[in-house]
């Protein structure tokens, strides 16, 4: 319960750009609904992730493409779908058949990384 607060507290001080999604099905949904793609990130419990939240959010596009889901490695996402050994990873998909549109970016340069991908 403790973990839930504060990472509910994390996203909430981070995200004044994106509304973070907790419940993959729920984010899943929305993308289809609103013809948005699906940002997958990835994390580890004991990892750093609010500074990866902050520098996504700072992305110009992100918002306007993208519906925003974090998972933790052990719990709450469908891990089959995105299983990874690379902490954080996020992955871009395609929400009406779950694929990726791209490679996924892998650890704590994914702002650049980001950056760049969107810019093309």
């Amino acid at each position: 319960m403790k973990r839930i607060a504060i990472l509910l507290l994390t996203i909430l001080l981070y995200s004044h750009k994106l509304s973070w999604h907790g419940n993959y099905e729920k984010a899943l949904a929305l993308a289809k609904k609103e013809h948005k793609k699906l940002l997958v990130l990835i994390v580890k419990r004991d990892t750093p992730y609010a500074k990866v939240i902050k520098s996504i959010n700072r992305v110009k596009g992100v918002s306007e493409h993208y519906i925003p889901f974090i998972g933790f490695f052990d719990t709450n996402y469908p891990i089959e779908l995105y299983y990874t050994t690379k902490f954080p990873t996020l992955f871009f998909v395609d929400p009406k058949n779950e694929t990726f549109i791209r490679e996924p970016l892998y650890g704590k340069k994914i702002f650049q990384k980001l950056s760049l991908v969107l810019s093309q």
